[in-house]
């Protein structure tokens, strides 16, 4: 890999607003960076250090300088520290730029397929693996890679993740991995905070796909209005070579808007006849769900084993992307076929067939008014249960949105842990139950969320209905973020598992 004077790096911000005077000695600026680093456990000697986060403590520097650190980034000064100090205004905005140079733009070399929306990011993003990875493995390939919020595979590494779209450092090793592992496809989540705080920056998709807008991450540590959320995930356009836009989406006049100076935008739809890939008759054929879908050069049936009537549009979506890179209608039909996404929409039904269990990561007002409307449509005369709770931290108006929809659709609802971070458990499901019992819904919290999920089985067991039961949020994840550290525990789907054994044998 091509290693970079420190001069070098400071050029890139000398046109930019980031930089501010710096006052460095020849030695330093002609100094050979073998590093770029924001983890003091992984420095090395003249590694060049990033000071970033809301919890970075003046420790992690001195730990970075006795490692072998040659001098630090930082919007503040540290006095105490006896490095050279390159002062910035904006830290994102320097470790993004950092970043690419020190892996030399990797992603260069990669066919990239970005995905942005409210809803559906990890099923899209999962469903073009699937097709990809059918395609390039009859064509005997390397795997393509993903970066996601379910897991991320880098031709290298192969993790569960927790979060949507990784920091800049991360991101570009992923490339970089992907690249040396010679993987040709890369599919990723692009979030709206990636795209607002510039962890995506520098980077040029070959396909930037627009799943959809609904309202989110509004607060004040993420988006302070929905407008800046909106124009956050429109700005996927600004750096891609080719465009998939929904037609169905809210908003569609003014995503189509600003997708207008990409050199090709495909659409898609399950209402508007006139777009590149139309979906149409869709319905449900035993446990698959088979649906028509015409473009420019085929007119095909396409089944999905996944459940979800609202992942059709997803599906669509992926077949849109698949085309731009001219993958056979064939291997599009196969890979959406076998797809599997895990923790979305995976169903676990017990023997006699009374409780049906679905473990899906809906988590925000969009994703569960779909989610609902779905299983009510797929499930009638069953009673609906819910285990679900929300984040701390962020997204403070999913605790009414998400408890108001619950009130209204849910039979009965236990409140519950997830991922509340540093705020306290309790007062997150109190406020989450004030909106369910604004609707008159029935509810009880229970913290334990292992212990929810028993009670929510259990009280299933003794009804005269059939039942359904939702788990969501968490999906598969096997970790819940308390305070600043994420614990391991036991995943929604080992619950669900071990509370329906518990069932059969009573």
């Amino acid at each position: 890999m091509i290693k970079y004077q420190l001069k070098e790096y400071i050029a890139l911000l000398e046109d930019s607003h980031v930089l501010r005077d710096i006052h460095l000695s020849d030695t330093c600026m002609n100094t050979v960076v073998e590093l770029v680093s924001c983890d003091s456990k992984e420095v090395v000697k003249n590694t060049l250090f990033i000071c970033k986060g809301a919890h970075f403590k003046e420790q992690y520097l001195l730990d970075a300088q006795n490692a072998g650190a040659f001098a630090y980034v930082s919007e503040v000064e540290y006095p105490n520290i006896q490095l050279p100090w390159i002062p910035v205004n904006d830290i994102r905005y320097a470790m993004a730029v950092f970043a690419t140079m020190y892996y030399n733009n990797p992603w260069k070399d990669l066919n990239l397929i970005g995905i942005t929306g409210t809803k559906g990011k990890s099923t899209t993003t999962y469903y073009v693996k699937s097709i990809l990875d059918t395609y390039l493995n009859r064509l005997n390939k390397n795997e393509s890679a993903v970066v996601s919020s379910i897991g991320t595979y880098d031709g290298v590494e192969r993790y569960e993740s927790h979060i949507t779209t990784p920091e800049p450092l991360e991101l570009q090793k992923h490339f970089h991995n992907a690249v040396n592992s010679d993987i040709e496809y890369l599919t990723m989540e692009v979030s709206s905070q990636a795209l607002k705080y510039d962890r995506v920056l520098g980077v040029n998709f070959s396909v930037g796909a627009f799943l959809n807008i609904g309202y989110d991450h509004v607060s004040a540590i993420e988006h302070p209005t929905w407008e800046d959320y909106f124009h956050s995930k429109l700005r996927i356009f600004k750096q891609c070579s080719s465009a998939v836009v929904n037609l169905d989406s809210d908003h569609a006049d003014e995503i189509m808007h600003a997708s207008k100076d990409v050199k090709q935008v495909i659409t898609f739809s399950e209402k508007d006849e006139s777009a590149d890939i139309y979906g149409n008759n869709v319905h449900k054929s035993g446990q698959l769900i088979e649906f028509q879908v015409r473009g420019k050069d085929f007119d095909e049936k396409f089944c999905l084993s996944m459940p979800g009537l609202f992942n059709v549009s997803n599906a669509l979506c992926a077949i849109a992307i698949a085309r731009i890179f001219e993958i056979p209608v064939e291997d599009i039909q196969q890979g959406l076929k076998v797809a599997r996404v895990p923790g979305r929409m995976e169903i676990y039904t017990s023997k006699d067939s009374k409780i049906t269990a679905i473990v899906d990561y809906a988590h925000n007002q969009l994703s569960f008014q779909k989610l609902f409307e779905s299983v009510k449509k797929e499930y009638p005369h069953h009673h609906i249960s819910i285990v679900f709770g929300c984040p701390g931290g962020k997204a403070f108006d999913r605790r009414h949105d998400l408890g108001e929809i619950v009130g209204k659709y849910a039979d009965h609802a236990y409140i519950t842990e997830e991922d509340a971070g540093e705020e306290d458990v309790l007062s997150i499901c109190k406020e989450i139950a004030q909106a369910v019992q604004k609707e008159n819904g029935s509810y009880e919290i229970i913290i334990d969320r292992p212990q929810a999920i028993h009670q929510a089985i259990s009280d299933a067991s003794i009804l005269q209905q059939d039942s359904v039961i939702l788990l969501t949020g968490k999906g598969a994840e096997t970790r819940q973020k308390r305070g600043t550290q994420y614990i391991t525990v036991p995943s929604d789907v080992e619950c669900v598992n071990m509370e329906l054994e518990k069932y059969h044998i009573q």
